[in-house]
């Protein structure tokens, strides 16, 4: 079996050049190269298979519903970007030689650079706080990844801060289960059992979570904790703990909703990357990236409606729930332009280039 990717293999990809190192560990299972041998089909016209697919070697052959034909060969500007990515598929891909191809599933991609862009927001935002060391390996935490990334800054202004010498036991093993902690300095050790059946399963150090078991099962800690070093400790209580794991509800509108508020003044806001926008975007669209939405939303009219998109649906939402916390009026284009109609969605994303920024009292030019 061929050996995955790297990332300096992939660093050409859109979008998947925005992706962490630790995002990149989590994808390494779907980043083994799968062959396509010349003459075979990669998909059909109207395939709906949930996967991205990206030419790393070779040719293909896109056909379309008019019979007209587009050679995409690997190495080009139009290989950096998905094959055909509108579902269901508007082309037939055929190998005219021997490819190699990438095949992401879909979805996970776009939970991905949702989480993505948040990380890069809030390091953008409080690393200058002193908070980017730890901070940057709290965010890579397995347990991070189960929180929706429009809830991971409401859990850090919940966490309360906690101070403790060496030698403190944090918690014991068989108590009640009531909060969780990050360890912001210092190390920590985890026990299971007493005396003879003493055990010691880890030794936990800056950006560790411990003591999440117990709220995720709703169960006794299954292991004591101590100290070994004066700690700093951020605590999170159970309820914000599990209140913060429900994705939170944000406006969304349809694609004739959408048009209707596009009527009343409304303003397309594309917060996908800008490599992503210049290949396609709506109609005099603004261009904030998500990871830079909180920094550039002061250049927004307080008074507009926006109304966000992206591919899944994903990062829009996110979007919308940063800037309904600034109070700005914005609406989600539900589900994405993955879940237009094929006309629609190219309708819709017609223009490409540089597109339009928006500059101070909201005013929007075209770019040069």
């Amino acid at each position: 079996m061929s050996e995955p990717l790297n990332p300096l293999q992939l660093r050409s990809l859109v979008p998947l050049n925005a992706l962490s190192d630790q995002q990149w560990r989590e994808l390494r299972p779907q980043l083994i190269p799968q062959p396509l041998l010349a003459g075979q089909l990669l998909f059909r016209r109207g395939d709906q298979a949930r996967v991205t697919w990206y030419l790393l070697s070779g040719e293909l052959l896109l056909r379309d519903a008019e019979g007209a034909e587009t050679r995409l060969e690997a190495g080009s500007e139009a290989s950096c970007h998905p094959i055909s990515p509108t579902l269901p598929r508007l082309h037939e891909a055929l190998a005219l030689r021997d490819c190699s191809l990438l095949a992401i599933d879909s979805a996970t991609l776009a939970s991905q650079l949702t989480w993505s862009s948040t990380h890069l927001d809030l390091l953008l935002d409080l690393s200058p706080a002193g908070e980017g060391e730890w901070l940057e390996t709290l965010l890579a935490s397995p347990l991070l990844a189960r929180v929706p990334p429009a809830n991971v800054r409401s859990m850090l202004e919940r966490l309360r801060r906690v101070e403790l010498p060496a030698g403190s036991r944090v918690m014991g093993e068989g108590e009640e289960g009531d909060c969780c902690y990050f360890l912001q300095s210092g190390r920590a050790e985890v026990i299971r059992g007493e005396g003879s059946e003493r055990q010691l399963l880890a030794e936990l150090d800056v950006g560790a979570c411990f003591g999440e078991e117990a709220l995720l099962g709703d169960c006794p800690r299954n292991a004591s904790v101590t100290l070994l070093e004066d700690s700093v400790l951020q605590q999170l209580d159970r309820a914000d703990f599990l209140e913060l794991l429900k994705a939170p509800v944000v406006d969304e509108v349809s694609l004739g909703e959408a048009a209707r508020l596009l009527g009343g003044g409304g303003q397309w806001l594309d917060v996908r990357l800008q490599e992503e926008y210049e290949r396609a975007h709506a109609p005099k669209a603004l261009n904030m990236p998500l990871h830079l939405l909180r920094l550039k939303a002061r250049l927004l009219d307080g008074e507009a409606t926006y109304l966000c998109y992206c591919d899944s649906g994903k990062r829009s939402a996110s979007a919308v729930f940063t800037l309904s916390q600034l109070g700005i009026r914005a609406y989600a284009l539900r589900d994405g332009l993955d879940a237009l109609p094929a006309l629609q969605r190219d309708a819709l994303i017609s223009e490409t280039g540089a597109g339009y920024l928006a500059r101070s009292g909201g005013r929007v030019e075209r770019s040069r």
